[in-house]
């Protein structure tokens, strides 16, 4: 089995962060989305691995490089413009060949793996096999109604009168019957070419085409909000380590990851809570599912559920809570009275808050 990885797309959901950065790059924890994305699919036994990229691929290539560090051989392939997931397809063939596959939505997070869905797809080998999970409102997702023996009977993009409350998760498994459906589909309303309509067209031929039923932890990181809970997802499995510099002067409570090269001084940490390779927290309070980047700063400033990205600083801040800062990005007082901040900073960008 190959996998191919989409990573692609311009993540308008998640600007400013995206006007610098590929969404797939966004940390979860520390670690990009990409990232967790690959090691799901590396603890799958595969090792070759197309990734889909557009006009950030410098960017890509410069984290995920030839694939070695996950144990797996690379391959870059690129698309011109977004054209549909189906399209990614088409622009893959030959790195395909006939070989099934599995195709992953590189900005989706899914930390307890998929390996009973790969197990089923290996044991069954329909035509096609999609993860699907229940969400309150289907409208804003792919949509699947399945049959009593759990067929597909049919695939709807973003209805508006959902039939079932069953939406896609983003991760597919094909053999090469999927070849054939992709070259007949045409572009749908959006003017791509919808991996639904791909699907739908196996099932409308008679082949057979399964779902399978995802119980784990599935969010795609479109929005902030969604970052930022994945982040609490992924910091409760924390164990805390502590690689280095805390000081007699500061109290570690809970699991708290320190990494090498990084101080804490005159402060309080309150797991589950990261702070990366380099960054210093002096005279501070940082509280439960923050991670903070490498390279950081914080003074004199309390932090809570958020996300500093690598280069961040955050000085002089009463409490600053449920925010992401972008890398490079600093925040402080101007002088006045603030209390609890809430933002949402992009990159290289300075904000001054009263304090």
């Amino acid at each position: 089995m190959k996998a191919l990885v989409l990573s692609g797309g311009s993540g308008t959901r998640l600007r400013p962060f995206t006007y610098s950065m590929p969404k797939q790059l966004i940390p979860v924890a520390n670690t990009p989305v990409l990232v967790h994305v690959l090691r799901n699919i590396t603890d799958l036994g595969v090792t070759e691995i197309g990734v889909v990229v557009g006009d950030r691929a410098a960017e890509i290539e410069a984290v995920v490089g030839d694939g070695s560090r996950f144990g797996a051989r690379v391959t870059y392939l690129r698309q011109d413009a977004p054209r549909g997931l189906a399209h990614t397809v088409a622009i893959a063939r030959d790195f395909l060949g006939d070989d099934d596959f599995a195709m992953y939505l590189g900005d989706i997070m899914l930390p307890d793996g998929i390996a009973d869905a790969a197990a089923e797809f290996t044991a069954r080998r329909p035509a096609a096999m999609v993860l699907v999970h229940k969400v309150a409102d289907p409208r804003a997702f792919g949509v699947v109604e399945l049959g009593p023996d759990g067929e597909v009977l049919g695939l709807v993009e973003k209805p508006q009168e959902p039939r079932s409350d069953l939406a896609l998760c983003g991760v597919y498994f094909f053999t090469s019957a999927v070849h054939e459906a992709v070259a007949a589909i045409e572009p749908g309303p959006r003017g791509e070419l919808e991996i639904t309509d791909a699907v739908q067209w196996l099932v409308s031929a008679g082949a057979p085409v399964r779902a399978h039923h995802y119980s784990g932890y599935w969010k795609d990181t479109g929005r902030v909000e969604d970052v930022l809970d994945c982040n609490r997802y992924l910091l409760d499995a924390v164990r805390g380590s502590v690689a280095g510099h805390v000081d007699e002067g500061s109290e570690l409570i809970g699991p708290v990851v320190v990494e090498e090269g990084a101080r804490i001084v005159r402060s309080r940490v309150t797991g589950p809570v990261v702070v990366g390779a380099g960054s210093v927290v002096r005279d501070s309070h940082l509280g439960p599912y923050t991670s903070v980047g490498r390279d950081c700063v914080v003074v004199g400033s309390r932090l809570e559920d958020s996300i500093a990205l690598d280069g961040a600083s955050v000085t002089g801040i009463r409490s600053l809570r449920h925010s992401v800062i972008g890398r490079s990005a600093s925040v402080g007082p101007t002088g006045g009275g603030a209390d609890h901040v809430r933002l949402v900073v992009g990159d290289h960008t300075r904000v001054e808050v009263a304090s």
